[in-house]
C-alpha cells in the first residue's frame, strides 16, 4: 500500500455522470465535492459533469494523459462517480499509467466498488480518496473484435457471454425506474425459451468444448447488481475466476438465481469453478458483456494483468472478503 498526499499544485479531476442511479449521483454530488475539498485542501479539484458517454470517456482520457505528463511529486489523480459504466471508463483510461483512480459509487449496481472493497456510500468513498491510500489491483485484458470498432478493453468486474450476458443486455434496455430490480426481471424474461449454448474454450492452453447456461470470467466476485458470481475471487491474486453453469432445467436456474446473491449456489453440482490466467472464449450464439457494457463478438481473449490499476482504497480493509456459506 502507498499513501499519496497531493502537493500544493496537484489536480484531482472528478468526472461524474449526474444521471447515474436514477439521478442519485447528481443529488449527492455537492456532498461529495465538499468532502473532497475538505480532504484535499492543498490541491485543486476540477469537476466535470458528463453530458454523454463519449464526453465522459474523453474527459477521463484527457485527465489521465495530463496527469501522466506531470512530475511524480505532483500526484494528480482521476476520480469517476456514477455506476459501473463510469468505473469502466475510468479504469480503461487509468490502467497501466500509474495515475491513481478514485471510484465513487452512485449507480444502481456498483459491482466494481463492491468487489474491490470500497464503501458503497458516495461520501464515504470520497473520504477514502481524500485519505490518499492506494493499492494495485488486477484487471482483465480483453482483445478481439469488440464493440465500437475497438480491439482491446480493460475489464474490472466480469466478462459474460451466455445467459448472463443476455440478461445484462436486456436489463440495460429496461427503464431506469426499475433500478436494481431490472436485472432480476430481465433474468426471468430472458429465461423463456433459453437453451444451453455451445462453448469452445481454451483455458491456459487446454482446449475444452461443452454446453453451458453461461460461463462467467471474473476479476472481482460481483456482477448484475450484487450477484456474487465468483465468491472466491480476489482482484489482487493474479488469477481469473471462472464460474461454469452447466445445463440445467429452467426451474433449477430459477432456484439458483437468488442464491447467487449470497454465494450459496457454490454447493450446487451444476456449478463448476476454475482458476486461470488466460482464457479464449468462442462459440455459436455468444456475445460478450462486461462491467454492464457491450463488449463485442466472440472469440474473446481474456488475460489477467496483475497490478494493472492503481486504486484509492481503505488502508485497513481487505479488497474482497469471502465467507463460506453455512
Amino acid at each position: 500500500m502507498k499513501t499519496l498526499k497531493p502537493s500544493g499544485n496537484s489536480l484531482t479531476t472528478l468526472v461524474v455522470n449526474p444521471s447515474a442511479g436514477r439521478g442519485k449521483a447528481g443529488r449527492v454530488l455537492p456532498r461529495v465535492m465538499q468532502e473532497l475539498f475538505k480532504g484535499l485542501p492543498e490541491g485543486t479539484v476540477k469537476v466535470i459533469r458528463a453530458r454523454s458517454q463519449s464526453h465522459a470517456e474523453e474527459a477521463c482520457r484527457t485527465a489521465v494523459e495530463a496527469a501522466a505528463s506531470q512530475p511524480a511529486e505532483r500526484r494528480d489523480a482521476l476520480v469517476v462517480m456514477g455506476g459501473d459504466g463510469m468505473m469502466h471508463l475510468g479504469l480503461n483510461a487509468a490502467a497501466q499509467t500509474g495515475v491513481p483512480l478514485g471510484a465513487i459509487p452512485a449507480g444502481t449496481g456498483n459491482d466494481f466498488c463492491r468487489g474491490v472493497g470500497l464503501p458503497l456510500n458516495p461520501v464515504a468513498a470520497a473520504r477514502v480518496i481524500a485519505g490518499g491510500h492506494t493499492k494495485a489491483i488486477d484487471l482483465s485484458s480483453v482483445t478481439g473484435r469488440l464493440a465500437r470498432d475497438q480491439t482491446h478493453e480493460w475489464v474490472g468486474c466480469v466478462v459474460s457471454t451466455g445467459y448472463d450476458a443476455r440478461v445484462s443486455r436486456r436489463g440495460n434496455a429496461m427503464p431506469q425506474f426499475w433500478g436494481s430490480l431490472a436485472y432480476a426481471l430481465a433474468a426471468l424474461r430472458e429465461l423463456k425459451g433459453f437453451k444451453p449454448l455451445p462453448y469452445r474454450l481454451v483455458i491456459d492452453g487446454q482446449e475444452r468444448q461443452l454446453k453451458a447456461m453461461f460461463i462467467a470470467i471474473a476479476n472481482v466476485p460481483y456482477f448484475g447488481g450484487g450477484m456474487k458470481i465468483a465468491p472466491h475471487g480476489r482482484p489482487t491474486d493474479g488469477r481469473l475466476d471462472l464460474m461454469i453453469c452447466h445445463p440445467v432445467s429452467r426451474l433449477t436456474l430459477i432456484r439458483l438465481l437468488p442464491t447467487m446473491f449470497t454465494g450459496r449456489f457454490v454447493k450446487d453440482p451444476a456449478c463448476e469453478f476454475l482458476e486461470a490466467t488466460e482464457v479464449v472464449v468462442d462459440g455459436d450464439g455468444l456475445y460478450g458483456m462486461a462491467d454492464g457494457e457491450a463488449l463485442g463478438q466472440v472469440p474473446l481473449l481474456i488475460k489477467v494483468v496483475p497490478g494493472a490499476l492503481t486504486l484509492f482504497a481503505p488502508p485497513d480493509r481487505p479488497l474482497s472478503r469471502w465467507r463460506k456459506p453455512r
